[in-house]
């Protein structure tokens, strides 16, 4: 039996493909689970997904292979939020609103703000509180 892994992607939609029920055949003909972060339509009516996916290699692999059938776009690598390190003043706003400690002071002498983007969900509460816009979303 083959090993079940877990992969974070990005999915951009394009404004025909909004309306079509991809994750629904994800999970229904391609025996994924997906857990989805963020998801986000655009005025313009394009479309973001921010999500785990999980199945075996193979079944994800032929999941993806079925989505880009639509035109979709899927950024394996690419967070939906990225930091500027040269922006900070590691002020400390973030670190409060952070709800997984992706953003955290990890040394109290030097109060330096430390990113750790694999903990990170991408709720995006730091892009907006961020008073030198260091954390940017890429959406």
């Amino acid at each position: 039996m083959s090993e079940t892994v877990t992969k974070k992607m990005m999915l951009y939609f394009p404004k025909c493909e909004v309306e079509t029920p991809i994750i629904y055949y994800l999970v229904k003909d391609h025996d994924l689970m997906v857990n989805v972060f963020r998801a986000k339509v655009t005025p313009e009516e394009e479309g973001y997904l921010v999500l785990d996916v999980t199945g075996t290699e193979e079944d994800i692999k032929k999941g993806m292979d079925f989505v880009k059938t639509f035109g979709v776009t899927i950024n394996y690598t690419n967070k939906g939020v990225i930091r500027k390190e040269n922006r900070c003043t590691h002020c400390g706003v973030c670190i409060t609103f952070c709800p997984t400690k992706a953003l955290q002071i990890t040394n109290m002498a030097t109060r330096e703000v430390v990113y750790n983007s694999d903990d990170c969900i991408e709720c995006l509460a730091c892009t907006r509180v961020c008073p030198f816009n260091a954390c940017v979303s890429t959406f």
